[in-house]
């Protein structure tokens, strides 16, 4: 029995929804304590706990635990077990996260997959679902599996009720990528959502867009959403490079001007543009594990986040796999996946 600190590095969620996906792949049990310490409510809020059952379910799992603000939970898998699921967080909490959860399981399984996920897509405080399906699943796909995502309905905090469907064709064993240059420039395009909203927030941020990453009316799309629970705005950058896609977000906010929801996109978007790494932070969180599953493979970005390091540290506990981080490449560093020399 694997024990994990759930309070370890940040102490959030990210500890046990690793723990849980690395659980169900390798068929290792665990125990983890301190679940979420480092939250101003710690224990199991109600899109972690979608999270365990979602895995509970998948991996045919026996679990103890599992309950609302539990600060323990003992996870003890069967075999990951292919299917049609429906997994609703009921809140705005990150249907994505619980994706997350559930995903390098059945990336490997013994056949296809069909998810239908409900909850927050566009969350601040996780990966929204253009990120997904538009920057990490495309590499996903490069290691072998086939991963479609298709967005029903987006759902904006705090109303969620969005909803997204995911098709899985696994791969027998997942190959490793390289993503040491990003290559070309090919476009850059920019997207405003607004949902209840008036169109001419997603125009204002559309024009600072513009003109400070220097893109044509061609580039600009303003999206009005009329099915979502509640209200929302998202203003999404797309780069697509030679290699890759990145995906940047800015998040509307009740009384936070439509120029400066733009202007976070644009920070983060120039930084990536002016270093010259393939890989942005938020894409290496997302790539540590199918890596470590594959044994294999390398990426440059720009820095290791808190977020990175604590995953890396979850994935040693479960995996045989050693993590070399070169910081004397730069810009940023080089993280290679090997296998961990067996004393």
């Amino acid at each position: 029995m694997i024990t994990i600190d759930g309070s370890q590095g940040e102490g959030g969620g990210q500890v046990l929804r690793s723990s849980l996906a690395l659980s169900l792949v390798t068929g290792q049990p665990f125990t983890i304590t301190n679940i979420r310490a480092g939250r101003k409510k710690p224990g199991l809020m109600r899109q972690h706990l979608t999270a365990v059952n979602a895995a509970t379910e998948v991996g045919q799992a026996k679990v103890t635990g599992a309950s609302l603000h539990s600060a323990r939970l003992t996870f003890e898998p069967g075999e990951p077990r292919p299917g049609e699921y429906h997994f609703a967080v009921g809140t705005a909490g990150s249907a994505t996260l619980v994706l997350q959860t559930v995903l390098p399981a059945l990336l490997c399984a013994s056949g296809p997959s069909a998810l239908r996920l409900e909850g927050g897509t566009h969350n601040p405080w996780a990966p929204p679902f253009d990120f997904l399906s538009r920057a990490f699943l495309p590499l996903v796909n490069r290691m072998g599996p086939t991963v479609n995502a298709t967005l029903v309905r987006p759902g904006f905090y705090p109303a969620g009720g969005g909803e997204f469907h995911v098709t899985i064709t696994p791969a027998a064993n997942l190959a490793p990528i390289e993503l040491l240059e990003r290559g070309e420039t090919k476009r850059v395009t920019a997207t405003a959502t607004v949902a209840h909203l008036p169109r001419n927030i997603a125009e204002r941020e559309l024009r600072v867009i513009a003109g400070k990453l220097g893109l044509t009316d061609a580039d600009l799309v303003v999206e009005e959403v009329a099915g979502s629970r509640g209200p929302g705005n998202v203003v999404t950058i797309e780069i697509e490079c030679e290699h890759l896609t990145e995906v940047f977000t800015g998040f509307g906010k009740r009384q936070v001007p439509a120029e400066t929801v733009a202007d976070k996109a644009i920070q983060q978007a120039q930084r990536y543009l002016s270093k010259g790494v393939p890989v942005g932070e938020y894409l290496t969180d997302q790539l540590l594990i199918p890596l470590a599953l594959a044994g294999g493979g390398e990426f440059r970005t720009l820095r290791l986040s808190h977020h990175a390091q604590t995953n890396i540290e979850v994935i040693k506990a479960f995996l045989e796999v050693g993590f070399e981080i070169d910081r004397e490449s730069p810009p940023g560093c080089v993280v290679r996946v090997k296998p961990a020399l067996l004393g």
